[in-house]
């Protein structure tokens, strides 16, 4: 997306797809009046329903709906903005959209210089949300919370990316800022005027105050690590060996018959995936080939393959173990090398099931060596024990309320603030020799977080931002 064409008027179709009671065409730009002249016969009183026909080039109605006239700054883009709410049928709806295209390159009263909205063009995905940002009516992470709340898949996502809309994430944002900026000051200041041989480290108490910043920093980016997951999803993966019951287990927290279920080993030769919920957080259950050395042929092969690239993305591996076989030499062998490879896989995120217990006896050696979970997928005995495990490792989302939708990109603009910070706690141990490096770490710490707001934004940034919206949106 072309920054440089933000200065258009566009138009473009703001409802989903397909057939439904109320469709809209929604317009942006300056001085659309003679454009809602054209298409209504009227001049629509602002911010009130304007119930008649839409116009084509000769008189004759296209549909009967309803107009809204939105003049600057007083709109969603903070441009005029005119809304058109037609019956919600595709071709109604593409006519409306090429009557806007058409009126708006007719002249005015016959004057072949003039037009009634010259320049008017289709709307790029995102557009509108991405003019209400250069206009100042939404902040960079509000405008991302618009794309949120309309892909959100649960419930405590909706009300996660409401508040960040709200503006809730960005206020903890800017209050961050702020204390850096006056930390900047006082740091700049002294660099100023050295001659008053100020103790500046004691006297303003910088040292105090780039502790609390820091601190209230970890706290933002844990609950931003949270509202990420919120908003993606925890990555879970099945694996263990052939027949311990992964498939069954993935069926299980699915409540259907995704995977297919026999005696037979290698029966599941690809990933199989299915996003449930916890408590209204998405999670993302991906179950693996059975890992084993002597696979039977290429296909499970390859499965196998797929299944450790799985694992290397995960956020939580579920290394199940059959509980009616950990006796065996044979099973025991293979567990320990699966084991091994396991263990590149960092502990908080690897748990132990053990499975079958409905037909196993009381724990033995084999089980009380790994702490985990005893679980039956086949009669549902510990799935619910599972669930708040799994929910305990996305961070304790069992209660999301308070949390506000984040994304990748905050969560790391939020890390490169805390090292930049830390950095400067480092200049500032060596007091006022290293005040300059100070200065330069606060200014770079307050740059990342001004990243996350859009106050400051490479063009490329914002193009993939927007890029990702919907049409209409």
């Amino acid at each position: 997306m072309l920054l440089g064409r933000h200065l258009d008027p566009i138009v473009a179709i703001a409802t989903a797809p397909g057939r439904g009671a109320v469709g809209i065409v929604r317009v942006s730009g300056k001085g659309l009046g003679p454009l809602a002249l054209a298409l209504t016969g009227t001049s629509p009183a602002p911010r009130r329903a304007h119930y008649g026909p839409f116009l084509d080039a000769a008189g004759q109605p296209i549909d009967q709906g309803l107009a809204l006239y939105f003049p600057a700054p007083h709109s969603y883009t903070g441009e005029d903005v005119l809304e058109l709410q037609a019956h919600g049928g595709p071709v109604v709806l593409q006519l409306l959209v090429a009557r806007c295209l058409e009126a708006a390159g007719a002249p005015i009263d016959d004057d072949p210089d003039t037009a009634v909205l010259p320049g008017l063009r289709l709307a790029e995905p995102g557009e509108f949300t991405q003019r209400a940002f250069l206009n100042d009516k939404l902040d960079l992470a509000q405008a991302e919370a618009v794309a949120d709340l309309i892909d959100a898949s649960t419930e405590a996502a909706a009300r996660s990316a409401s508040r960040s809309l709200a503006g809730a994430f960005s206020a903890e944002v800017d209050a961050l800022a702020a204390a850096i900026v006056k930390l900047r000051m006082l740091v700049e200041a002294t660099l100023d005027f050295p001659e008053e041989e100020i103790d500046f480290l004691q006297q303003a108490d910088a040292l105090g105050q780039l502790a609390r910043i820091r601190a209230a920093l970890a706290t933002l980016l844990a609950r931003t690590r949270q509202g990420a997951l919120l908003r993606e999803g925890l990555r879970v993966v099945l694996a263990g060996q052939p027949n311990v019951g992964k498939s069954s287990l993935l069926n299980a927290l699915a409540g259907a018959e995704l995977a297919i279920v026999t005696p037979i080993a290698g029966t599941t030769r690809d990933r199989v995936s299915e996003t449930i919920q916890i408590h209204g957080v998405p999670v993302h259950v991906t179950d693996t080939a059975g890992l084993r050395e002597d696979a039977a042929d290429e296909v499970e092969r390859i499965g196998v393959a797929r299944s450790w690239e799985a694992i290397t993305g995960s956020d939580a591996v579920l290394f199940l173990h059959d509980l009616t076989r950990v006796d065996e030499p044979a099973y025991q062998a293979a567990d320990a090398q699966l084991a091994e490879r396991l263990a590149q896989v960092p502990a908080e995120r690897l748990l132990h099931l053990f499975n079958k217990a409905d037909a196993a006896g009381a724990p033995g050696p084999f089980e009380r060596a790994r702490p985990g979970l005893r679980l039956s997928a086949r009669t549902g005995e510990g799935l619910d024990a599972l669930r708040e495990t799994l929910l305990e490792r996305a961070g304790g989302l069992a209660s999301p309320e308070g949390l506000f939708i984040a994304r990748t990109r905050h969560v790391q603009a939020l890390r490169t603030a805390d090292e930049h910070l830390a950095l400067a706690a480092a200049h500032a141990d060596q007091a006022d020799a290293a005040l300059d490096l100070f200065a330069e770490e606060l200014r770079l710490a307050h740059q990342a977080l001004q990243a996350i707001t859009g106050q400051f934004s490479a063009d490329d940034l914002l193009g993939e931002i927007f890029g990702r919206f919907c049409i209409g949106k």
